[in-house]
């Protein structure tokens, strides 16, 4: 009698710990695992879930007119915060990044300074230090103190991010762009920042997604963003659980839609340097 041939085990659990169905049904456990986990510490706190109270603080549609709820208002204040920060981070990071780099002893002390003075204090006490002293002096409002502060925090971290991307260039291309005849600037502009760029987009991504979380410390200066406005809701309905889960998932929308954003603009890169 003729004996029928096993079939291997291993290679078809591996294939089946790899597929995406696989990953899927893990990623629902846990979720599973989280909800139940919450209910029932809520359950022995006798905690009393309101969520049908939450929408009306994202947005009412009442006799076919369409109006902002506090927390998306908040949203808004976030994006314009972030959105200021992002521009003016990057030129602070740029320009001290190519201080850094540049032969002038004076321009590397000036941002060596900077730099370590930003990096080895916490955010929360610079913002203090911008709203509560210079913003006397200076006649800042609440919203130029915090994109200022953000701006200042996020950029040094994103200084070192683009010079790191810049000094990997190799030297050959460098002496190529001055064989041609370029000038420094030119070749910083046409040969070494767009390759750079390539190569610190993922990590400048990270340095934006900080930047939108810590932008929630503005809500310390009485800036009415979406973390200040989840705090006036709570201190108001005691909707505690319910507001802030939702602030929470809010921010990771915005973070993870970042991301992805960056990441089709990273794919596009790829494909015009194919």
């Amino acid at each position: 009698m003729r004996k029928t041939p096993s079939i291997p085990m291993r290679p078809i659990l591996f294939r089946l710990k790899r597929s995406p169905a696989f990953a899927w049904v893990k990623f629902l456990l846990l979720g599973a695992s989280l909800i139940w986990l919450l209910l029932h510490g809520a359950r022995n706190l006798g905690y009393h879930w309101q969520w049908y109270r939450v929408p009306r603080y994202l947005f009412t549609w009442e006799d076919g007119v369409f109006t902002w709820g506090p927390l998306l208002k908040g949203l808004g204040v976030t994006f314009e915060i972030v959105g200021i920060s992002l521009v003016l981070a990057f030129v602070i990071a740029l320009l001290t990044a190519l201080a850094r780099i540049s032969s002038s002893a004076v321009a590397g002390l000036l941002a060596r300074l900077y730099l370590e003075t930003i990096r080895n204090t916490p955010l929360l006490i610079q913002l203090f230090f911008v709203y509560f002293v210079l913003s006397p002096i200076l006649d800042l409002g609440r919203v130029t103190a915090a994109v200022l502060a953000l701006s200042a925090f996020e950029g040094a971290y994103a200084s070192e991010i683009i010079r790191a991307g810049i000094v990997s260039i190799h030297r050959g291309q460098w002496e190529a762009a001055h064989s041609l005849g370029l000038g420094r600037l030119d070749t910083y502009r046409s040969v070494i920042l767009p390759q750079a760029f390539r190569r610190i987009l993922p990590p400048l991504t990270s340095q934006a997604i900080s930047l939108v979380k810590d932008s929630a410390l503005v809500s310390t200066i009485a800036i009415y963003d979406l973390t200040m406005q989840g705090q006036a809701i709570v201190a108001e309905t005691f909707l505690t659980f319910e507001i802030w889960f939702t602030v929470a998932a809010i921010y990771l929308v915005v973070t993870l839609s970042l991301a992805a954003l960056v990441k089709g603009l990273e794919n596009h890169l790829k494909e015009g340097a194919a």
